[in-house]
């Protein structure tokens, strides 16, 4: 049985937790996968790789209305992935190993088979157990597969495979509405397969502000076959190598492949948690304070296996939060969790931050909202955007921003001036008057929203 100072459960977020500061402890990390985490093998960073790849198609084969007719004769899968993976995401993942495991971190020791408690402070990983003073878990989360599918037997597809198969699908069936569903139903589509989407609720990305909502689920439903409130019941595998899926409306379909992006679930299950006194919340979160600790002494959480925001930019502020407070416990910080923003990289973009209307309205706040149409602006012009939409919704009396909602091109860029506006507190009455707003830039939709803010006189 070897002992550490620390062990490192996850080589995504918790990988960054070693700093020059820890040199002089021993270290152990576990990780049965890839260094990286779901981020950079299997989410956020290869899924914009192939989203910019389908904006590229869309934007080409949709330019008429710019005076321009384009055409994509072929794409070309094979080198899509190879750029990815091959050339990219493999090598780094690759690299993160190998530099913990080289000279440059001697004190730093690493696993690679899967990790579970057997005893407070005590973790058998393979064939090794090992003993640390602080343990911090960061093992993520996995996909969520509905039993009608998990049970049938039949090939299935989700985030983690999707992307490499090894030939572009002719067609392609997504199970789900959210996040994760919609991005790879953007992917597939502008690359050029015919997408069709199963949700069991009528609304994809129900819980955005209704002015989004709405607008991407008409633009959804021109763009895709979408089936709602449906549910699947079953799922074959067909002879020229497709899948057969039976719904509750009694209706069945066929496609090439299938993908399910039905949510996700915390790994912490995985764990064997409660032999080490660590609880869990009912929904498989563990349970952690306002500092990132567990209910057992010297083990902290981070990231989707905790987290209420399974987000990356949400796990590496958590990272940073955790590692101060291991660090300098007479001077810890709260888990930064105040104004989360999120985007949807689909077509259009979509970011929010703050309030929806309907949350401001549901807590009696009293309220000024401004919805902005991108094409009342001079770059939305040049775009020929007539769908776009920044919305806005501040206290009417102190001027304080509530919410921000962006749906249009650049969305999850654009946000961050609003991001910037809630963190620090600013009140938007000043922000809108006190710098200048570059002619003719995309952020004047911005600044034509805060303007058109209306709020009662001092």
């Amino acid at each position: 049985m070897t002992h550490y100072d620390l062990i490192i459960i996850g080589a995504g977020s918790g990988n960054s937790i070693p700093t020059p500061e820890h040199d002089d402890i021993s270290i152990a990390i576990i990780e049965k996968d890839k260094f990286g985490g779901t981020c950079m093998n299997v989410g956020c960073i290869p899924t914009k790789m192939y989203v910019y790849a389908a904006d590229v198609a869309h934007q080409t084969s949709h330019s008429q209305k710019l005076g321009i007719t384009g055409e994509v004769t072929n794409v070309d899968w094979d080198s899509i992935v190879d750029r990815v993976f091959t050339n990219r995401i493999d090598k780094i993942a690759e690299g993160g190993e190998a530099y913990r495991r080289g000279d440059e971190t001697p004190n730093i020791t690493v696993y690679d088979q899967h990790a579970e408690f057997i005893g407070p402070k005590t973790i058998k990983t393979g064939d090794d157990v090992i003993t640390g003073d602080e343990i911090v878990i960061a093992t993520g989360s996995r996909p969520q597969i509905p039993s009608a599918i998990a049970n049938s037997g039949a090939t299935y597809h989700t985030n983690e495979t999707i992307m490499r198969l090894p030939q572009q699908p002719k067609s392609l069936a997504i199970i789900g509405g959210g996040f994760i569903a919609m991005e790879f139903a953007h992917v597939f589509e502008g690359l050029g397969t015919d997408v069709t989407i199963i949700n069991r609720s009528e609304t994809l990305l129900r819980w955005l502000d209704k002015d989004l909502s709405s607008r991407f689920n008409t633009q959804a439903r021109d763009r895709y076959n979408v089936i709602t409130n449906v549910n699947v019941q079953d799922v074959e595998n067909t002879a020229n190598g497709g899948v057969k899926i039976s719904l509750d409306n009694d209706s069945v379909l066929e496609a090439d492949a299938l993908l399910v992006a039905t949510g996700r679930i915390p790994n912490g299950d995985q764990m064997n948690l409660e032999s080490a006194g660590i609880e869990m919340h009912e929904d498989g979160r563990i349970k952690v304070d306002d500092f990132g600790r567990t209910t057992a002494e010297g083990v902290w959480a981070l990231g989707d296996v905790s987290s209420p925001y399974m987000l990356k930019h949400v796990a590496n502020a958590e990272t940073k939060a955790v590692r101060q407070n291991m660090l300098h416990p007479d001077d810890m910080v709260p888990m930064p969790h105040d104004h989360v923003p999120s985007a949807i990289f689909t077509h259009p973009q979509i970011a929010t931050v703050g309030l929806t209307e309907e949350e401001a309205r549901a807590q009696n706040l009293d309220i000024t909202v401004k919805v902005q149409n991108y094409g009342d602006v001079a770059y939305g012009w040049a775009m020929e955007d007539h769908d776009g939409i920044c919305k806005l919704i501040a206290d009417k009396k102190s001027g304080k921003l509530l919410g921000a909602h962006f749906y249009g091109p650049q969305a999850s860029t654009l946000i961050q001036q609003m991001i910037t506006v809630m963190a620090f507190d600013l009140d938007v009455r000043d922000f809108a008057q006190k710098q200048y707003w570059i002619h003719p830039a995309l952020p004047e939709v911005t600044e034509n929203a805060l303007l058109g803010l209306e709020f009662d006189s001092e």
